[in-house]
């Protein structure tokens, strides 16, 4: 499979998990993917199948991180590849982490769902936003934060 075809397969693997999430919240399927890892496997075996073939520039990037490094990884189409496979099953870690807090809270799929998808797009901001909402709520609530992620 080429590069260009495993990038693509990257979120593809990763698209229904987050359509479950999303578009069907509370179902016992849907709380139960979101509570398993193995949503993630596919998508880290796409992420080897790009990194091992560039994995003396990938080691030099991450061991040793600058700029310029990086720039060269991405210059790599397995590179790329890569570290888009890698954000892409964090992403989906980190999705699966706010559903399952979101419930315990009971915060609405309404206010979840936009959380979620901005989540995907750039999860820094999703996630700040979802930490913020957890944060207020949990205030008013007197609930002791749990541990980050469960």
């Amino acid at each position: 499979m080429t590069d260009r075809a495993l990038f693509s397969l990257a979120f593809a693997l990763a698209a229904p998990f987050w359509a479950l999430l999303i578009l069907a919240p509370g179902r016992r399927w849907t709380d139960r993917i979101a509570a398993s890892p193995l949503p993630m496997v596919p998508v880290i075996g796409v992420y080897l199948a790009l990194a091992i073939p560039v994995f003396p520039q990938l080691w030099a990037a991450v061991s040793h991180p600058d700029l310029v490094g990086f720039q060269r990884l991405l210059a790599l189409g397995g590179g790329a590849g890569a570290i888009w496979a890698q954000l892409i099953a964090w992403d989906l870690f980190l999705g699966q982490w706010m559903y399952r807090e979101a419930r315990d809270l009971g915060i609405h799929p309404l206010v979840m769902g936009p959380l979620l998808v901005l989540t995907i797009l750039l999860s820094p901001v999703g996630v700040l936003l979802f930490l913020c909402l957890r944060g207020t709520l949990r205030h008013r609530t007197g609930q002791r934060p749990s541990a980050i992620p469960n």
